[in-house]
């Protein structure tokens, strides 16, 4: 990066320099915005434990400074070029998001390019904006330039845009169609609460990506929020089960022990004798079976029957059951910080989950075994700066006044793709491999080949370190191992940008109704191999964690018809229907009693306290736009745009700009979230907000 932004000095002096003798046109657009949140309550990410539900309330968020520097000038041979500087400082924004950020509209080199031609081809070089689509308050073949959501669907598209280095080449036919090819960087979205490498060990602090940014999507936060991120989770769960096999646990009769020691073979009698732990005669706590546990193998049926039952023999002297165990074990290793166990004051439910191990039901003792001490990373591996997109656009207009246009992009797309997989201490991708125990449980070992990670073979007190000679560990216990060979496992969340093709059309056409013509537009985008988010609730009930949250392959086919019209007089009406298809939508069982219980989650709601919701199909859009000048000389304008989800999901912003004289020009904004609070535009509702601003013109 330090490269880079050397290199954009040197060309602008150099550009800057060689018109020092032409008359260099510099103009600089100071602005300050400022806002405030109008409405109490949470918001997603903000929480600093699961027992946080207070929230910061309806405070200041913003207060923006920001100067932009516009140079724009002629050079010889008929070329010129424009550069945009853009001094940024907000005092009110959490750290990362409060001055210069490169590859956000923060960049303080947001454009410098520089026109030119070669032949008929008219060339554009440099960092620029590359405009395709026309829809309102959406995307879709506007794509060319990747989008800053970091305040979500709120700043107008020329900001919100992400300018990058490209090189665009434009011809005009000699029947008058156009054709445009475009070779541009390869860069992500900016997404609130991803993109930043980060670790979690086990016994580390949890730490939220963004943690306390006021657009964090329930989808982002569900990766690595510090509550409900399984960033942080996996941490979490390295610390309790560490707890589980690793020490630390005091049994009701005093004594220091493990857990496993507690419900091993030998260490606790299943038949409902009265002897302690450490071998000698109960004189008061008893540790007696429940009649439902008759035999160790039940302990293997998982934490519904398993963990949370044999959790409750093992604390019940003080006559907590399992669930309370299990919540005071969860206190102990967590304090609560992270969502592991449901603390509201609900039971263990598995069939209706809001916490980690109630999506866990048939999780067993030896799987959880593998994750002792285990921790998490992040990692952003993105396309380098010689990786490119290619995208075309041929333009046409008809006799009849029908304007098209068709693209084609070769792209990597700049959402990006989470997946996730385990390495060893040494790096080396870890597989995981399944075997039937007792109670016909099913048990994960995590295996580099030769060795198992942290293993039980079964409960019978064999453990298993070896898969090349088969031999035992001995009667070594299952931490001592982890703890001797220092070798423990990490569950690595890895950022990509994915390749996809893109092919789309656009079209508009002007219905003469006499003083009210009609324009009818349409634009269709189909998208081949967009990675989506798919869940494996079976595979996660067992704690198959690379498993359960995957992102697979699936064409979309998105398409919005729109209509514009100018009523009283002058005020613009805008009218859309939104339509977005997943043509590989999955949506198999419904339950953990079925065979296979997998969906395509809801990207951007999906969520711990939702089910990790499953997605529409067919996910529907309306929208609205209405524009009018007002004042004498129309120096005012005011805006809003309302749009309603499938699903109960509704946003609405209202916006004025007014000139007092032509320097200065003040803003005033409201957005407004409401409805369902587990849809797009609803999760923000504790979100909305009121902005004001004021624009200063210097020439």
């Amino acid at each position: 990066m330090f490269k880079k932004q050397h290199l954009a000095l040197a060309i602008a002096a150099t550009l800057a320099a060689g018109a020092a003798q032409a008359a260099l046109e510099t103009s600089v657009v100071l602005k300050n915005e400022t806002a405030r949140f109008i409405k109490d309550g949470i918001r997603t990410g903000e929480a600093t434990s699961s027992t946080d539900t207070t929230g910061a309330g309806k405070e200041t968020f913003k207060f923006e400074n920001t100067a932009k520097i516009f140079l724009n000038d002629e050079l010889d041979n008929g070329m010129s070029w424009h550069g945009e500087l853009n001094i940024v400082r907000d005092t009110k924004a959490i750290d990362g998001y409060d001055g210069h950020e490169t590859n956000t509209q923060k960049d303080w080199l947001r454009e410098l390019y520089v026109d030119t031609n070669a032949g008929d081809w008219d060339l554009r070089l440099g960092k620029q904006q590359v405009v395709w689509g026309t829809a309102d308050g959406i995307k879709l073949l506007d794509n060319v330039n990747p989008t800053d959501w970091s305040e979500f669907n709120q700043n107008a598209p020329a900001d919100a845009r992400i300018p990058v280095w490209m090189i665009s080449a434009e011809k005009y036919l000699e029947n008058g169609d156009n054709l445009q090819v475009v070779v541009s960087q390869a860069k992500a979205h900016k997404i609130a609460g991803i993109s930043e490498d980060a670790t979690r060990a086990y016994n580390g602090t949890p730490t939220g990506i963004d943690s306390g940014h006021p657009f964090i999507m329930k989808g982002v936060d569900t990766i690595t929020g510090k509550v409900n991120g399984f960033l942080n989770i996996g941490g979490a769960m390295g610390g309790v089960t560490n707890t589980f096999y690793g020490g630390g646990f005091t049994n009701p009769a005093g004594t220091a022990s493990t857990f496993y020691d507690e419900v091993n073979v030998g260490n606790v009698d299943l038949n409902g004798d009265t002897d302690n732990t450490d071998g000698t005669t109960n004189t008061g706590n008893d540790l007696i079976a429940p009649p439902e546990i008759t035999t160790v193998s039940n302990f293997a049926d998982g934490f519904t029957s398993g963990m949370v039952t044999a959790l409750g023999l093992v604390c019940g002297a003080g006559g907590e059951d399992g669930a309370d165990c299990l919540s005071a074990f969860t206190e102990s290793t967590n304090g609560f910080v992270t969502n592991l166990f449901d603390n509201t004051g609900g039971d263990y439910d598995s069939t209706n989950p809001n916490s980690t191990w109630e999506y866990m039901p048939n999780a067993t003792f030896a799987t959880f075994n593998a994750f002792v001490q285990m921790g998490t990373k992040y990692e952003v591996k993105h396309p380098d700066d010689l990786d490119s997109n290619l995208n075309f656009r041929y333009r046409k207009s008809l006799d009849n006044g029908l304007n098209m246009s068709f693209a084609y992009q070769y792209a990597y797309d700049p959402n990006p793709v989470v997946q996730i997989h385990w390495e060893n201490s040494s790096g080396t991708t870890l597989s995981t491999e399944k075997t039937v125990g007792y109670g016909g449980a099913t048990t994960l070992h995590l295996t580099d080949g030769t060795k198992y990670y942290g293993a039980i073979a079964d409960y019978t007190g064999t453990y298993l370190n070896s898969l090349a000679d088969g031999s035992a560990f001995g009667s070594a216990s299952p931490e001592n191992y982890n703890v001797t060979s220092n070798d423990y496992v990490t569950l690595v969340f890895e950022e990509t940008l994915e390749r996809v093709q893109n092919f789309g059309t656009a079209m508009d056409y002007a219905v003469d109704l006499g003083d009210t013509p009609v324009v009818l537009r349409g634009e269709f985008l189909y998208q081949k191999d967009v990675k989506t988010p798919v869940v494996n609730r079976t595979e996660l009930g067992i704690g198959n964690l690379t498993e359960a949250l995957k992102m697979e392959e699936a064409d979309y086919f998105k398409y919005v018809l729109g209509a514009d019209v100018t009523v009283l007089t002058d005020m613009m009406l805008s009218g859309q229907f939104i339509q977005f298809r997943n043509l590989d939508y999955i949506d198999e069982g419904t339950s953990l009693s079925s065979t296979t219980w997998r969906y395509t989650a809801d990207q951007a709601a999906m969520h711990l306290s939702n089910g990790l919701q499953k997605a529409e199909e067919n996910k529907n859009f309306y929208s609205v736009f209405l524009s009018k000048p007002f004042g004498d000389s129309g120096e005012g304008r005011w805006n809003n745009i309302f749009i309603y989800e499938e699903g109960g999901g509704k946003w609405n912003r209202f916006d004025v700009e007014y000139g007092f004289d032509d320097q200065l020009i003040g803003t005033f904004e409201v957005n407004k979230y409401f409805g369902d609070e587990n849809t797009m535009f609803g999760q923000f509702e504790n979100a909305s907000n009121i902005q004001v601003g004021i624009k200063y013109l210097l020439q």
